[in-house]
């Protein structure tokens, strides 16, 4: 009788493309992949946005640190039935993110601005920093951080903030069964999507791979055992990690 096939679960939904690094990895040792995206980033309700009393029209610019924050922005202000005027400028935290912008906006390289060959924050801010006499309006999840505020504060910045979107849990008619080997977690709401489409799960001897301290630590805090994470010095993304612990672990 054959061996069982051995999976990977990667908590992240299909790339469009169809193609992923994963792919190779997993031949290469004997595994299958499924990608199975458990969450989902949604705008908030239209009636929770306008008690928030942020007035969008009133920035001169808008900074934009995700593909997110670009997609709910744009679905919330078609909701509240904003236009927003063409003499917008955003600033964005990579180049990624800011040609994403041409889904929703004629591209202009004068009213969009970023950090060429970068995606940090701090090169954000030294952009903006250039432009301290826009009024900024920054669209953040539930769960924002304050880093960018407290940045902003620092270089004396004019900007108001709202919550535009969240990330719950995806409606399954009925969740597939998690019967894998492996699983890889990317954030802490694919953990809480685990205990809430999965109430009865247990870890036993499945290992466990985690992409970020946050999530590392959500992960702990429900007594998962942590096999290997990313990023680190050496493994910088969750494809070499995975790979590195496969080659270590090959029988």
């Amino acid at each position: 009788m054959a061996a069982p096939t051995k999976k990977i679960l990667i908590s992240q939904p299909m790339p469009v493309s169809g193609h992923s690094p994963y792919f190779s990895i997993a031949e290469k040792y004997g595994y299958e992949v499924e990608f199975r995206q458990l969450i989902k980033v949604v705008p908030v309700e239209a009636a929770e946005f306008r008690r928030q009393r942020v007035d969008i029209l009133g920035h001169s610019a808008i900074i934009f640190t995700s593909k997110s924050a670009i997609d709910n922005f744009f679905a919330l202000t078609k909701e509240l039935r904003l236009t927003i005027p063409e003499g917008m400028k955003y600033f964005c935290q990579s180049e990624a993110v800011a040609l994403y912008l041409q889904k929703y906006i004629v591209y202009r390289k004068r009213k969009v601005f970023y950090a060429p060959n970068s995606f940090s924050l701090a090169d954000m801010l030294t952009v903006i920093g250039k432009h301290a006499k826009e009024t900024y309006f920054v669209p953040v999840a539930e769960d924002h951080g304050q880093e960018l505020f407290d940045k902003l504060t620092e270089k004396k910045i004019t900007f108001h903030s709202a919550v535009m979107y969240r990330t719950v849990t995806r409606d399954f008619e009925e969740p597939l069964p998690i019967d894998h080997d492996i699983i890889l977690f990317f954030s802490p709401y694919g953990i809480r999507s685990v205990k809430e489409l999965y109430p009865d799960f247990e870890q036993g001897d499945r290992v466990v791979g985690s992409f970020g301290s946050l999530t590392t630590e959500s992960l702990k805090e429900r007594g998962i055992r942590v096999d290997f994470t990313a990023p680190t010095p050496e493994c910088p993304s969750m494809v070499v990690a995975l790979e590195k612990y496969l080659s270590e672990h090959a029988e």
